[in-house]
């Protein structure tokens, strides 16, 4: 290829990288609604390794705001949210669920992902952390107890006879 060939592939490039910067990108950070109750500890790692993409805190880094890696961003945000958020905690049966399925995730090194983990080695979890994560997924999720039966009395009739 020529050299004004490649001049002109090079500016191409230059003038599409600077154009998709004007594509806005959502990075909003909804009020949080209601915090899911954990303990301490378990509420530290989940800040530490959890809380970019699945609460309404996430700290928007620069490279959040630099296309086409703000777009990625954005999207595992909005999809982590949607999958399970520890500031809109209502814990529905979806949630439960979802938070049932943690371990497993972990285990699978699928959460946190890897490379989320590149970029934020604190994010990644201990044993100790791993531990503490699925002693409390279990007891998170448990079925509570049905409440007891309470015996229904017989209409009564209404009629004189």
């Amino acid at each position: 290829m020529s050299q004004k060939l490649w001049k002109t592939l090079a500016g191409a490039v230059v003038v599409a990288l600077g154009a998709i910067q004007l594509i806005p990108v959502d990075r909003t950070n909804p009020p949080v609604q209601k915090e899911m109750p954990a303990p301490p500890d378990v509420q530290a790692i989940l800040r530490r390794s959890c809380y970019d993409c699945h609460s309404n805190e996430t700290v928007w880094l620069w490279y959040s705001k630099v296309a086409p890696i703000s777009w990625l961003v954005s999207r595992d945000v909005r999809e982590g949210r949607r999958e399970l958020n520890f500031s809109d905690w209502t814990a529905s049966e979806k949630q439960l669920k979802r938070l049932a399925k943690t371990p497993k995730e972990i285990a699978k090194a699928k959460m946190p992902p890897w490379f989320y983990l590149s970029i934020h080695r604190d994010a990644r979890l201990s044993p100790q952390d791993v531990e503490t994560l699925n002693r409390f997924a279990a007891s998170s999720t448990a079925p509570a107890p049905k409440p007891a039966a309470t015996p229904v009395a017989p209409a009564r009739s209404t009629s004189s006879n």
